[in-house]
């Protein structure tokens, strides 16, 4: 029997690859067969995942996902090293919190830049090569998840920039799937709740932790390796029909219909 979730053969790219939840991405893909393209800012860390496995499954790329150009660099990279790319994890992001009275441009654009905009340069770059791979014949297609949040769906007091840059990641996964689907390209969108990872210090820290962990009926927080499995089953062929969709990976922090 075909195993469920396997990415045997596909090539992922990965942003905010060096740590936390971009981290054990790279790790599960490459435990499930596929190469992964793992591209973060950060040289040091970014080089400490690339080393920890095999040098001909995975290509490490440098710099910020805000910069357009270096989308388009490592598609091109990745397809002269691996020949195709088949899915693309949009996961980068940081936070800049303040209230909204006193948030400042920068604090704001930062944000946008990185979570939105940087979604849609990685998603243009990685969406041509694949319809150009489809119209060459190759109906394999690929997918697209897109790293969002339950502050997308609620709002989040004190990340105004955050909450509408999830917000705006929802909207880009459903009109991925309306304009690419007939290229047999998916994309959807993982809403986490709170993972174990560096950004989610502050609301598991000793002043946060009991309210927060008292809205999450499974009354625990995430591990990084448990919040990517679901990532890993929409980029697999297991997910095959589903597309536009909004998957909650949060232990029940945010439940609707």
């Amino acid at each position: 029997m075909t195993p469920i979730v396997s990415l045997e053969g596909r090539t992922i790219v990965v942003t905010g690859a060096g740590q936390g939840i971009g981290k054990a991405l790279v790790e599960s893909v490459i435990a499930l067969g596929g190469n992964a393209v793992a591209v973060d800012l950060n040289a040091e860390t970014l080089n400490a995942v690339a080393a920890s496995q095999p040098a001909d499954r995975v290509l490490a790329v440098q710099g910020s996902v805000a910069d357009p150009a270096l989308a388009n660099r490592a598609v091109a990279e990745a397809v002269a090293k691996f020949g195709a790319v088949h899915g693309l994890v949009n996961n980068a992001g940081i936070i800049r919190p303040a209230m909204i009275e006193k948030m400042t441009d920068q604090q704001w654009q930062d944000v946008i830049d990185v979570h939105l905009s940087g979604s849609f340069y990685w998603t243009r770059a990685v969406g041509q090569h694949m319809i150009e791979r489809v119209k060459g014949g190759d109906r394999s297609g690929g997918a697209i998840v897109n790293i969002s949040s339950d502050a997308g769906r609620k709002g989040s007091i004190g990340q105004i920039n955050y909450a509408a840059a999830k917000a705006g990641m929802l909207a880009m996964s459903m009109t991925i799937a309306r304009e690419w689907g007939r290229h047999n390209i998916r994309a959807n969108s993982v809403c986490f709740g709170v993972v174990e990872t560096p950004m989610t210090e502050v609301v598991r820290g000793e002043k946060f932790r009991d309210g927060m962990l008292a809205q999450i009926p499974m009354g625990r927080w995430s591990t990084p390796d448990e919040a990517v499995k679901a990532v890993c089953f929409l980029l697999s062929d297991g997910a095959s029909y589903i597309t536009g969709q909004h998957l909650g990976v949060n232990g029940g922090f945010h439940i609707s219909l």
